[in-house]
């Protein structure tokens, strides 16, 4: 099989398997056929607002079949989906509206932006053929947008063309023909990305509208699910369930589960590892750019323990010094990756830390003797606390173990005796817990010096459904009346 449009796969798979289930939520199924014919009528729509060749759509919605049937009409017309998260405030709306000038937004409320051509997923297509169009594929597939982890949120425009193989496998690892569960955000990368790209290879689609670790592991036994990705929030969450429920659920048609979106800690990869076996867990360290990536089995982390993996994908890797000079195994630096066949994307509303054919996630890390990567942290989050060197990450790992904190976030704010301190907040899921109880649980757990010098405890989860948290959010909002907890 060659490589065709994406658009063109669609309707290769809906004649080759038309009675197929091709995706399935909460209120409806669709087959491939009713996916393809549904599809042409909604591009035929979307091209009476302008929307062409090369056309960047900005897609605002939730999980659901009105996503994926929004995104197959665009790629029909040979114009670039842009996945954005609804629940942005409205100025970075705004803001990101304006650096793409879509020619239209396919959004489930109104935009605060009336400037472009708005429509709402649910439409009449009345009117409008369903029969096959004209080939057509976008210079750029996808332009999702970021979550804003690092900084306000930017585009990134991906330079791979809308083109696609759909007898391909997505991943090595991935199970062909698979039924994909997506618990994950559609409008985040990651989960856009797998979800597609499965969907442009023959799987079937299970979408759940948000994550939910009870619903999750039922769907599985239901649906006989052979393959999903995760984030470590959500496997947290699962592991986290009375062991009567974990331990009981059918999860025997799992082939394989990927996580990726955060380096999984590793007491909590131990259980998975213990659960599953390690012949169905991957993990692959990447970024929204996809200018490299690393994988690693479960086999490899048992002989690695913390790692990420080594580079795969064509993908080549050093460790750099604050002077940009590559230092060796074991020592800890920025992660700098390339990878065969060039730039992989382009920033609208950000700048890059492309350096020459060199690039970065902003991460720091080091590598083993092996090669196998070992990622600390954000370089933007690392806090020095009276010249100590606190990663966050380190922190909130040591804080999601507490029995009753289901997710914590930790980060620098200025100090005026020690330059910058730690604070965090913890979800602790409604549970009658005191913040100085939870300090008092990290004494043995974590070194005095990195304990934060407050706690914050909320009812609600502190890291999006992505897994992801917005570090600079919370320290520019951290409360400056509140006296830091003296060690």
């Amino acid at each position: 099989m060659t490589r065709m449009s994406i658009g063109e796969a669609f309707s290769w798979l809906a004649e080759k398997d038309s009675h197929r289930i091709a995706v399935r939520d909460d209120v409806r199924q669709l087959t491939r056929l009713e996916l393809e014919s549904r599809s042409n009528q909604l591009a035929r729509l979307y091209g009476t607002f302008g929307v062409t060749q090369d056309s960047m759509v900005a897609v605002s919605l939730c999980n659901g079949i009105d996503f994926v049937l929004t995104c197959v009409a665009i790629w029909k017309l040979g114009a670039t989906p842009m996945p954005m998260s609804p629940r942005l405030a409205a100025d970075e709306q705004d803001a990101l509206l304006a650096l793409a000038k879509p020619s239209l937004a396919v959004v489930a409320s109104t935009l605060p932006d009336r400037s472009i051509s708005t429509i709402g997923p649910q439409v009449s297509l009345d009117g409008f053929s369903d029969a096959p169009l004209p080939a057509a594929a976008a210079a750029s597939w996808k332009a999702p947008t970021t979550s804003g982890s690092t900084g306000r949120p930017k585009i990134v425009r991906a330079t791979a063309g809308a083109w696609i193989d759909p007898e391909a496998e997505v991943a090595a690892f991935i199970p062909r023909d698979a039924v994909q569960l997506v618990a994950g955000p559609l409008y985040h990368s990651a989960p856009f990305t797998y979800a597609f790209r499965g969907l442009m290879t023959g799987h079937t689609l299970i979408i759940h509208p948000r994550f939910n670790e009870r619903r999750v592991l039922a769907e599985i036994s239901e649906s006989r699910i052979t393959w999903t990705m995760l984030v470590p929030t959500m496997m947290n969450r699962i592991m986290r369930l009375p062991a009567e429920i974990r331990l009981t659920a059918d999860v025997t048609s799992l082939q394989s589960i990927l996580h990726i979106g955060a380096p999984c800690p590793p007491e909590l990869k131990r259980r998975w590892l213990d659960w599953l076996g390690p012949d169905r867990i991957m993990e692959v360290y990447a970024g929204t750019e996809s200018q490299g990536l690393t994988a690693i089995s479960g086999s490899e982390w048992q002989r690695h323990p913390g790692s990420v993996g080594r580079p795969v994908g064509g993908t080549k890797m050093k460790i750099v010094d604050a002077a940009g000079r590559e230092v060796g195994p074991g020592n800890v630096g920025e992660i700098l990756m390339t990878r065969v066949g060039g730039v992989t994307y382009e920033y609208l509303g950000g700048t890059s830390r492309r350096r020459g054919s060199w690039d970065s996630l902003g991460d720091l890390g080091y590598r083993d003797k092996e090669g196998y990567l070992y990622v600390l942290d954000r370089i933007d989050d690392l806090v020095i606390s009276g010249g100590v060197h606190i990663y966050p990450a380190e922190v909130e790992r040591i804080l999601e173990q507490h029995p009753a904190v289901r997710s914590a976030a930790a980060f620098g704010v200025p100090d005026p005796d020690l330059g910058q301190r730690v604070e965090a907040v913890v979800d602790t899921a409604n549970a009658r817990i005191l913040p100085a109880e939870i300090l008092a649980w990290l004494n043995g757990r974590l070194d005095p010096q990195k304990w934060p010098r407050r706690v914050r405890c909320v009812s609600r989860p502190v890291r999006d459904d992505a897994g992801k948290v917005r570090r600079h959010r919370l320290a520019r909002t951290a409360s400056s009346r509140e006296q830091p907890r003296k060690l």
